[in-house]
């Protein structure tokens, strides 16, 4: 068995690829963000945006790839309603990137090519109609074409698992769903499933698409070359049409655009998640399984680990899971080294959020003594337990009394003189 994808991913631009207009503002209020270039209008002339051009420099170097020193456009030819033009502006000798790799477990999965192209428009489907949604059209996309050198699901979802991962280090919106097309042949023949939409979809797909196949070669089946949909309501893929070859979609050089060079792109050491990951497991003796589920979608705490002494690292470790366990997710690197000097295991989550709020950490023995001091308060007083329940100032009262001789948080304060009240020895 072989699996083969092509990647789309939308690239974090402001602008469209080849048009000023907006690529991701407006989108709900449909054919907004529209121009004469995006709608395919005759005589529109592309320019290309530069940014798209840097941003997959970097994504292709971070899949190891070779940057093309000169990248270039073609046009694939095809008619369908969302390109206007009849065709796609894209790349494929002149990719941004060539021949790099995805390491999973030890093994590469080759990476053909990078290519930028435009996203074509949308289509919405009604009963017996289409609308088109131009908004989408033209925005910019990184296509990330595999070899075909996935053999199993588990290699299949640890590779797009690392890859979203890289791209979320490269600064892509992993909110965005990605969209797939899926190779797989079992046979000498190849059938593709487009546009599989999501990670969880396109696991089932292949899930499904492999026992279609398995199932065809066990009655003795030949296994067609076509091209397939996935339809996520029923789990399964259905044939569209026979698979095109290269040569139907008339492959031109874009004559309105020109030759780009890429010397001048400056590219920093990229993250590689997974290997970051297995560096800082094996220099702290740390499980690499849980150094990357802190850290692959988390910039913050991969930055965190890797600074900590080894001393230091696993009560680091528990402390972002504390974090975690509390659904704290805006602390900052301050907040991190303020707590870890605490006992921050024994806190509840209002104490943790007080200490994290740099109010001095209250132990058992001092809210012990602060419990008493509110009692000694009710004895002095027997009046005063009605009357904090009738008039809330009484609290606001108790609770200025006990910040100022213990240098407590009103909310902190507020919660003991409720523990004392509602305890036996005072009702």
């Amino acid at each position: 068995m072989k699996i083969g994808l092509e990647v789309h991913v939308a690239l974090p631009t402001r602008t469209k690829l080849f048009c000023s207009d907006p690529a991701y503002e407006n989108l709900e209020e449909v054919n907004s963000n529209v121009c004469p270039v995006c709608l395919g209008l005759p005589g529109a002339k592309p320019v290309l945006n530069k940014k798209a051009l840097e941003i997959s420099a970097g994504i292709a170097n971070a899949l190891n790839c070779s940057i093309n020193k000169k990248t270039w456009f073609i046009r694939k030819v095809y008619f369908y309603p969302d390109l206007p033009k009849g065709y796609q502006i894209t790349q494929l000798d002149g990719s941004i990137g060539l021949n790099g790799y995805v390491e999973i477990s030890g093994k590469h999965i080759r990476i053909r090519r990078v290519q930028i192209e435009e996203d074509p428009a949308k289509i919405i489907r009604e009963k017996d109609y289409s609308l088109i949604d131009f908004n989408r059209s033209g925005i910019p996309l990184n296509e990330i074409v595999t070899e075909p050198d996935i053999e199993a699901i588990d290699e299949l979802r640890d590779f797009m698992e690392e890859l979203r991962s890289i791209l979320y280090y490269q600064g892509v919106d992993i909110n965005q769903e990605l969209k797939t097309d899926l190779n797989i042949s079992l046979s000498e023949n190849r059938v593709e499933v487009k546009n599989v939409t999501g990670v969880n979809n396109l696991l089932n797909a292949a899930k499904y698409e492999i026992k279609r196949q398995e199932s065809l070669l066990n009655e003795g089946k030949e296994i067609k070359r076509e091209t397939r949909t996935y339809n996520a309501d029923s789990g399964e893929t259905l044939s569209l049409r026979e698979k095109e070859t290269e040569e139907e979609y008339g492959f031109i050089f874009e004559p309105d655009l020109t030759f780009y060079s890429t010397k001048e792109i400056p590219l920093s050491e990229a993250i590689i998640p997974g290997k970051k990951a297995r560096e800082i497991a094996l220099r702290n003796g740390y499980s690499e399984k849980t150094i990357k589920e802190l850290t692959y979608f988390d910039r913050k705490n991969l930055d965190i680990l890797s600074g900590l002494k080894s001393d230091e690292f696993k009560k680091g470790v528990s402390l972002i899971e504390k974090f975690a366990s509390f659904n704290i997710t805006d602390y900052t690197k301050e907040d991190f080294y303020r707590m870890i000097a605490s006992e921050f295991n024994q806190l509840d989550k209002q104490a943790f959020k007080s200490v994290m709020a740099g109010n001095p950490q209250v132990n058992e023995a001092d809210r012990q003594e602060i419990k008493q001091f509110v009692k000694d308060m009710l004895v002095d007083d027997p009046a005063l337990l009605s009357r904090i329940k009738e008039d809330g100032k009484i609290m606001n009262f108790l609770v200025g009394k006990i910040k100022k001789k213990y240098n407590l948080s009103a909310n902190e304060s507020a919660d003991l003189i409720k523990e004392v009240i509602k305890s036996p020895s005072v009702n």
